[in-house]
C-alpha cells in the first residue's frame, strides 16, 4: 500500500515537473526566437541608429528605422497610466479590504472583475467614441487621438488587477497586527495604512507589476485612441506605442521593414523582463532590510 501511494506521489510530482518545464522551455523558446528574429535587422540599421533614431519611415524610399520616438512614447503612456490609475486602485483596495460593507463590496468586486473581462477593443471603442471627442472639445485640440487618450484608457485598463491583487493581499495581513495596533491607540485610519499596508507591501507590488505589464503590453485599445503617428512623444499629439508599431505594419510588411519589427518586439520583450527584475530585485532588497 505504501509503495502504491510513493508510486502515485511520483507520478504526480513528475507531471508538474514537466509542466513547469514547459512554461520554462515556452519563455526560452520565445527568446530565442526573437533574438534570432531581431538581432539581423539591428545589425545592418546600427544599434545607435535603431534605438535612438527620432524618425520612423519604413515605407519611404530611402527608409528609416529609428525607433525612439516609439520607445518614449512606451515609457511616457506607461509612466502616465501608472501615475493615475495606481493611487486610484490602491485606495479602492484599501476601501474594499478594510471599510466597505459586505453588501457593497460583493457589488464592486463583482463590477471589477466585469472591467476585467472587457475585452481590448471594445475599451478602444468607447475611447474612441466618447474619450477622443472629449479631450477635443475640452482642451480646444485639432484632434484628440494623443497620448493623454492613450494614458486615460490604460489607467482605466490596469484598475481590475490592482485592485483585485491589491484586496487579496490585504486581507491576508493577519488581524492580531491590526488589534494590535488600535490597542495601542491607533486609530483604524492608521492601523490600516501604517500596519496594513506595509505588511501588505509585497502583494501590492505584485500587482503594481501586473498593471505594468498590461500597460506597456497593450496593442488594440491604445492603436484605436492614439492616433498611430511615428511622431516623439506630446501629450495632445497622435502617438505610436512598440506595440501597436508592430502591430500596425506587420500584416504588410517584408525584408528588413519586417525584421526591424522583430527587432521592435524584442526591445519591448527586454524592457518588460527589465521592468520585472528591477521590481523583484527592489522587493528581495526590502525583504532582507
Amino acid at each position: 500500500m505504501k509503495s502504491k501511494q510513493n508510486l502515485l506521489e511520483n507520478v504526480v510530482h513528475s507531471i508538474f515537473l514537466l509542466l513547469g518545464l514547459v512554461t520554462v522551455g515556452c519563455v526560452l523558446l520565445i527568446t530565442v526566437y526573437l533574438v534570432v528574429s531581431g538581432i539581423p535587422a539591428i545589425r545592418e540599421i546600427g544599434l545607435v541608429d535603431f534605438l535612438f533614431g527620432d524618425t520612423w519611415a519604413s515605407t519611404a524610399a530611402e527608409p528609416k528605422y529609428g525607433i525612439l520616438p516609439f520607445i518614449l512614447t512606451s515609457v511616457y503612456g506607461t509612466a502616465g497610466a501608472i501615475a493615475l490609475g495606481v493611487p486610484i486602485g490602491f485606495l479602492t483596495a484599501v476601501y474594499l479590504a478594510k471599510m466597505a460593507p459586505q453588501s457593497l463590496k460583493e457589488i464592486m468586486g463583482q463590477a471589477v472583475s466585469m472591467l476585467a473581462g472587457i475585452p481590448s477593443v471594445v475599451y478602444g471603442l468607447v475611447g474612441m467614441m466618447v474619450l477622443v471627442p472629449g479631450i477635443r472639445k475640452l482642451f480646444h485640440v485639432p484632434d484628440g487621438a494623443s497620448l493623454l487618450a492613450a494614458i486615460v484608457v490604460l489607467a482605466v485598463m490596469i484598475l481590475p488587477s490592482i485592485i483585485k491583487m491589491s484586496v487579496t493581499a490585504l486581507e491576508a495581513v493577519p488581524k492580531e497586527y491590526e488589534d494590535a495596533s488600535l490597542a495601542l491607540g491607533a486609530t483604524p485610519e492608521e492601523t490600516w495604512f501604517r500596519v496594513s499596508v506595509p505588511a501588505a507591501k509585497s502583494g501590492i507590488a505584485a500587482a503594481v507589476v501586473l498593471g505594468v505589464g498590461r500597460a506597456i503590453g497593450e496593442a488594440m485599445a491604445v492603436m484605436m485612441v492614439a492616433g498611430n503617428a511615428a511622431n516623439m512623444p506630446s501629450l495632445f499629439q497622435s502617438v505610436r506605442f512598440l506595440t501597436t508599431a508592430v502591430a500596425s505594419e506587420m500584416s504588410y510588411s517584408s525584408g528588413l521593414q519586417r525584421q526591424a519589427l522583430f527587432s521592435i518586439a524584442l526591445v519591448l520583450f527586454l524592457f518588460i523582463m527589465l521592468i520585472n527584475a528591477a521590481l523583484n530585485f527592489f522587493l528581495k532588497g526590502e525583504k532582507r532590510s
